[in-house]
């Protein structure tokens, strides 16, 4: 059965979070807000519970599920080497709405999808989150929402759409930012946006050096 926790109570905030870890830890599926939209997560190393994952949104492996982390360093473990680029991009924009496109590290034992060596990562600037993923570690988390409909904003969105796929629901309230991540791809020489969100077009091209238009896919 699903449990719900109002995060603004701090009695709450407390027993939900221990229980989103122990859900996470013990193979199932949580329901987290982020700085940009509410997301559905599991330990990132359960295959299994990323299958349970994709089913409750109604996704397939063509779609792989991206990764939350909970620190800046946690993305050294993750890749196969940290570009200069990567490095400008983290200390620019994380925590935050930014996600980056990588080449992972070979030796990881996760299924995300058909990833094709690849993963997407992000640290989100919301302490809720935060404080789930620095105790499960990184997290496979998508927007909470059933494949092609509205991604939730708010906790009672998301349980509408996933209902008792859902072990815990973390409510922290609306989400601040009601729009997706920024995705960079960093898979090639030339770093390009494959999608334009919260962080903009602008930011990323003046932090790393370039202009606007080389950043287009």
């Amino acid at each position: 059965m699903s449990t719900t926790f109002d995060c603004s109570n701090p009695g709450a905030r407390s027993a939900g979070l221990r229980a989103a870890v122990g859900a996470a830890k013990g193979g199932r599926l949580i329901v987290m807000p982020t700085d940009t939209l509410y997301g559905i997560g599991c330990d990132a190393f359960d295959s299994e519970a990323v299958n349970s994952l994709l089913a409750a949104k109604g996704r397939g492996r063509d779609m792989p599920v991206p990764v939350l982390v909970g620190s800046w360093t946690t993305i050294d473990g993750l890749v196969l080497s940290v570009s200069p680029t990567a490095r400008e991009l983290t200390r620019a924009f994380w925590p935050g709405g930014l996600s980056l496109v990588v080449h992972q590290a070979p030796s990881l034992a996760w299924d995300l999808g058909d990833t094709r060596g690849t993963v997407m990562l992000r640290m989100p600037l919301h302490p809720v989150a935060i404080e789930v993923l620095r105790e499960v570690g990184p997290m496979a988390v998508s927007s909470a929402n059933i494949s092609g409909r509205s991604p939730a904003t708010t906790a009672e969105q998301a349980r509408e759409q996933l209902g008792e796929s859902v072990a815990v629901y973390l409510d922290g309230g609306p989400a601040a930012k009601a729009v997706p991540s920024t995705i960079v791809d960093l898979t090639d020489v030339t770093p390009k946006i494959l999608r334009e969100g919260a962080i903009s077009s602008e930011e990323i091209a003046e932090v790393i050096g370039t202009d606007v238009e080389s950043l287009r896919v």
